[in-house]
């Protein structure tokens, strides 16, 4: 009970007491350092047989410790005793406090852990509540106190910089950094007298490798002369039209309609139904609607008959008739009294001038209308140079050209006589798989025979990799002279097609010496066998615009696209009026887009 009431009296009463005890017990003065303290605690500081160590960190405990001190550690700290132990060898590592067994129910409560937030690493430390309620009289009276040196340091350390964080039961020691030990350096390998190396290349050069050093050189030099050379000669090999140029035609198309189209003008219009030998499904019109002039251009531009007699007629119960065919006009050789020595072919007249809906027959009249003009009375070359620049029509199954024809069949009906293809292409997208709008072909048609055509080896084209030839306009030109012939697009460096006549056609065509027409068997000769190299491209062609759409000649193959009818089927012209809704809707609603634009042309004659 004495103990509990000296724990709870004041400081200064506990002042007064522990200085009557030390002048009772011949104990050294109390040291200023310390304030509130029991006396009794000073003498176990010195009692060598205590068994309790002073911790080495721990800081005062004053009478003021509950008041507010700017150099003071957080509450958490000062509300504990951080127990510590220095063994005599000088061994600064903290070790757990130990206590007399006989005073363990007198002992505050105790619990090992790491602290985090000191600037050094603590091991096994012990922290003691000092608001235990069972810490009393036991606590002064059974050698509890710390040393001076460790009072001087807990001194020191109330005035130092607080933790980063208080200290917690949970906090954990960080682990210590350790220097890696160096390993033993290696053995130098420089060489301590450099003299000592041998070079034996300086005392003697190896003559191979000044060999080979100018072996080098030499055939560097080799390969830039050869390509010097192989530029020049590339350059000089370009066959060129060598001799003045006349110009025939010149037109910009800065008139009206009446005056391109009008009565001594430079093209005349073709006016057929009959498919031009190709199949083809649109009857060419003298109409202003599918050929005209505006905005300084030239529009040849596809409609729909069926906008003019009206869907079903297209498949059943009507007589279409072109009132000013021109058949007889552009085929004089079937009019009899003219070149002709035939009789007149009257069912070939019938079905370039007329056409009959026939449900029941699978006959239908071509569902699209459009334009097929020509310079057949105006103007032709025989070799010289023609430039046409223009913008090509965007639909599926549109078939624009330029192209050229004979003005007199010297050599035989189509294509003994021959015809040039300046541009020919397809209307359909880049995703069609056989050359659509991203394509431009020019070639040469040409054979012994009407059924024996060699175009398939006198042919070229060239395509737009990131666009198509409907984006903008393009300048197609064929450059023929005796010698050569060559047809590009923009420039010669594009060429479709570049042609020299070093041998005869007929040669060049390797037909064979017997052919069959069905199953008759038909000795093959030459045509040409009278003409030179250049021949039957030898004689005057005049210059055609159209724009055709679909056909049976396989110039659109079966089973591509979604091709809607079949070359061999004998009502192929239906199977495609059958699916307008389908490819009409790929032309565009405006008339532009799906019009064969043509800016200027130009001709030439050699003279």
């Amino acid at each position: 009970m004495n103990h509990v009431t000296t724990a709870r009296r004041s400081p200064a009463v506990r002042a007064v007491m522990s200085a009557s005890d030390r002048s009772s017990n011949n104990l050294p003065p109390s040291s200023p350092f310390f304030l509130g303290e029991d006396p009794y605690r000073q003498s176990e500081r010195h009692n060598p047989h205590s068994m309790t160590t002073t911790p080495a960190n721990s800081r005062p405990s004053t009478s003021g410790g509950s008041m507010s001190n700017p150099f003071s550690p957080p509450p958490s700290v000062r509300n504990s005793d951080v127990q510590l132990d220095s063994s005599s060898s000088g061994n600064s590592s903290p070790q757990p406090r130990h206590v007399h067994s006989g005073s363990s129910g007198h002992r505050p409560k105790a619990s090992s852990v790491s602290i985090a937030s000191e600037p050094f690493p603590r091991q096994n430390v012990t922290i003691v509540d000092r608001t235990d309620p069972t810490r009393g009289a036991s606590y002064y009276g059974h050698g509890y106190r710390p040393s001076r040196a460790s009072s001087g340091a807990r001194l020191r350390e109330s005035f130092a910089a607080p933790p980063s964080r208080p200290v917690t039961a949970y906090s954990t020691a960080p682990s210590v950094a350790t220097t890696n030990a160096k390993g033993k350096r290696l053995k130098s390998t420089l060489l301590e007298d450099p003299s000592t190396l041998q070079k034996p290349w300086l005392e003697k050069k190896d003559p191979y490798g000044r060999l080979a050093y100018l072996l080098t050189y030499a055939i560097a030099s080799l390969g830039i002369i050869a390509s010097v050379a192989r530029c020049y000669f590339g350059y000089k090999s370009v066959p060129m039209i060598k001799g003045n140029l006349c110009m025939v035609l010149d037109e910009e198309f800065d008139t009206d309609t009446d005056t391109v189209f009008g009565s001594g003008s430079n093209w005349f219009r073709e006016v057929e139904l009959g498919g031009y030998g190709n199949g083809e499904f649109e009857m060419t019109t003298s109409s202003t609607n599918n050929s005209y002039v505006a905005n300084g251009y030239l529009y040849i531009t596809p409609t729909l008959t069926s906008d003019t007699i009206g869907m079903d007629s297209i498949f059943d119960g009507y007589t279409y008739n072109l009132t000013d065919c021109t058949y007889n006009v552009t085929n004089p050789e079937s009019v009899p009294g003219g070149t002709n020595t035939t009789t007149f072919d009257l069912n070939a007249y019938y079905q370039a001038c007329g056409a009959v809906s026939n449900n029941t027959a699978g006959t239908v009249i071509p569902p699209v209308q459009s334009a097929r003009i020509s310079t057949k009375y105006s103007a032709s070359i025989r070799y010289g140079r023609v430039e046409v620049r223009a913008k090509l029509p965007r639909g599926d199954w549109l078939w624009p050209a330029i192209w050229m024809l004979p003005v007199n069949n010297t050599y035989g009906p189509w294509p003994m006589s021959g015809e040039i293809d300046i541009m020919e292409s397809r209307g359909n997208g880049r995703d069609y798989p056989d050359q659509g709008i991203d394509y431009a072909r020019g070639s040469l048609n040409w054979g012994p025979l009407p059924f024996l055509n060699a175009v398939s080896k006198t042919f070229g084209w060239w395509t737009q990799r990131r666009t198509d030839y409907g984006e903008a306009f393009h300048t197609y030109a064929l450059e023929w002279t005796s010698d050569f012939l060559r047809i590009y697009v923009d420039n010669r460096l594009q060429f479709m097609l570049q042609l020299s006549f070093s041998e005869p056609f007929f040669s060049r065509g390797d037909f064979p010496p017997v052919v069959e027409n069905g199953t008759t068997p038909i000795v093959l000769e030459n045509p040409w066998v009278n003409g030179t190299n250049a021949t039957p491209f030898d004689q005057p062609f005049y210059l055609i615009l159209s724009l055709a759409v679909g056909g049976t000649n396989g110039w659109f193959p079966d089973n591509a696209g979604n091709k809607p009818w079949l070359d061999g089927s004998n009502t192929a012209m239906k199977d495609f009026a059958l699916a307008q809704n389908t490819w009409e809707s790929t032309w565009g609603s405006d008339g532009e887009s799906k019009s064969l634009m043509i800016d200027y042309v130009k001709m030439w004659q050699l003279c």
